[in-house]
């Protein structure tokens, strides 16, 4: 049992690490990272942060590239409340040492799909590195704030985890994974924020991180929390199409800059079949189906995104990590074009919040990838998701401090009992299962969707639970067990919002239903 903080913290990002520093200015946090500190999606970010910024541009543009993009799911509200505190947002990134990219003195502005002006700060094509790295260093110097890596949290606690039991559904921290030593932990606190990441990895193809398997969703909803939206997951359109190397994503602005799509077969530049007016910034749901339907016309394995026009200093100026990367694969993109085909990229849905960071459980905030804030609706536009870290991430510790004195102190918890189980001799079990999750997943609830694939998937997953969680009763647990588990609940959230969409929005498309509904409506799952 480990108490000499206030205030727990799950996830080391964007949002876990900007709660924590604006928590840590009256309180001790503790943060806990499942593997290392910088593990999470927001390293991995290339392109930028969207702010207004722009003399030509305003709020309501933003607001309304946003509310397009995602199709009308949007929430209003929430949409007006993000992109009108994005300014401060990088303002405070600024002061924590962010390098963004300037030109002429001001701000260097790229401009990515889906966005009608330029208005996404960035460092390079590496920004969410530069924005980790300083996350990173001010709350490594804060003596509020303490990091534990190698931590794979298993379940939040709540009433059901007091000595007197309680049913009222409070949470009081979580348990953990000590991944070094295979002890668990409970890590007690009087408010816990869940900035978990997202559950890509329940896909064959995806940009996310080894991490991104749904972990603070799949606690959320066990804990009773509501899951919104969760068929809207988002597939980046250009993941270089490597077999050696993978995930590797080729960032919307290299389209932003001006680079095409072409059919290798044909040599056409296909997107002017698609969305005429828009071409290549159309949003990535309108790119991706496009690079779907190619692939699968012609039954090509990739399609050519080339920017080889540009001139040279420019693409090595504006994208050098892409540059020098591919260059290690053979590949110059100054002059020749980079095979890319879609990959999944972010979760649109997640974790029921509201503009407080507040989710329906007493004493749990979340924020980031892992929520379903209103902001993204029916498709994420290009650079929100950061921004929405930022965001929520403070709104998060805002709200904890305010209502500090109404929180109560944490009751008796009792330790983590594993009396009952012993070490595995199956790990093949999680292989297999992990394996076939993630097939089933990019082959019946991918890009293009029928309500026969969902109900293919429907049943597979039924099959696997019964399996996963007999094997979850009787063996210790690891980080593999540990996600292997959540990756399947997320897989069943996911097939179970998307069999409950009767129509077509932004992410979510349908062969069974290609219309849109008059009246946009959020799918809302009721734990059971």
């Amino acid at each position: 049992m480990t108490g000499d903080h206030d205030i727990l913290v799950i996830g080391s990002g964007a949002a876990g690490l900007t709660a924590a520093l604006a928590l840590a200015e009256e309180k001790r946090v503790l943060v806990l990272a499942k593997g290392s500190l910088t593990g999470g999606s927001t390293a991995w970010a290339q392109g930028g942060i969207a702010a207004v910024l722009d003399a030509g541009d305003t709020f309501e543009d933003h607001i309304h590239d946003t509310m397009v993009a995602g199709a009308g799911l949007n929430d209003r509200d929430t949409v007006e409340f993000v992109i009108e505190r994005a300014p401060h947002a990088i303002d405070r990134l600024i002061e924590l040492g962010v390098p963004f990219n300037k030109e002429s003195g001001a701000l260097h502005l790229t401009r990515e799909g889906g966005h009608s002006h330029r208005r996404i700060v960035h460092v390079n094509d590496a920004t969410g590195w530069a924005v980790q790295e300083a996350l990173l260093k001010a709350a490594e110097a804060n003596p509020n704030i303490t990091m534990l890596p190698g931590r794979t949290c298993i379940d939040l606690i709540t009433g059901r985890h007091e000595e007197r039991y309680s049913g009222a559904g409070q949470v009081w921290g979580a348990y953990a994974l000590d991944e070094a030593t295979g002890e668990v932990e409970a890590h007690v606190a009087r408010a816990t924020v869940l900035a978990a990441g997202g559950a890509g990895r329940c896909y064959l193809f995806s940009t996310a991180p080894r991490g991104a398997t749904g972990d603070g969703i799949a606690m959320a909803w066990r804990a009773g929390a509501r899951v919104s939206n969760m068929e809207m997951m988002q597939f980046h359109p250009t993941c270089l199409y490597n077999l050696e190397v993978k995930n590797f994503l080729v960032t919307e602005a290299v389209r932003g800059e001006g680079g095409r799509l072409f059919n290798p077969r044909t040599g056409d530049r296909f997107m002017e079949s698609y969305d005429p007016e828009r071409l290549e910034l159309a949003p990535r749901d309108i790119v991706a189906r496009a690079i779907d339907a190619e692939i699968k016309r012609y039954g090509l394995d990739y399609v050519h995104l080339d920017i080889s026009h540009r001139d040279p200093e420019f693409v090595k100026e504006h994208f050098p990590t892409i540059h020098e990367k591919l260059l290690g694969l053979g590949i110059d993109m100054t002059t020749q074009p980079i095979p890319v085909v879609p990959a999944q990229h972010y979760t649109c849905g997640g974790v029921l919040v509201d503009l407080y960071a507040r989710t329906d459980l007493p004493g749990l905030w979340a924020a980031g990838e892992c929520t379903e804030s209103g902001l993204h609706g029916a498709n994420r536009l290009a650079s929100n998701s950061l921004l929405e870290c930022f965001v929520f991430g403070e709104a998060a510790a805002r709200d904890i401090l305010s209502m500090w004195d109404e929180l109560d102190a944490p009751p008796p918890i009792r330790p983590w009992d594993a009396s009952r189980v012993t070490d595995s001799d199956e790990e093949v079990v999680i292989k297999q299962n992990w394996t076939e999750i993630r097939r089933f997943m990019w082959n019946y609830v991918g890009i293009v969707r029928t309500t026969k694939r969902l109900e293919r998937a429907a049943n597979r997953i039924r099959l696997l639970q019964s399996e996963v969680e007999d094997y979850y009763g009787q063996f210790r647990v690891t980080t593999d067990l540990i996600e292997l588990r959540n990756l399947l609940q997320a897989a069943d959230l996911i097939v179970t919002c998307a069999l409950k969409r009767q129509e077509s929005r932004g992410l979510h498309f349908t062969l069974d239903h290609l219309e849109t509904d008059p009246v946009a409506v959020d799918t809302v799952l009721l734990p059971r």
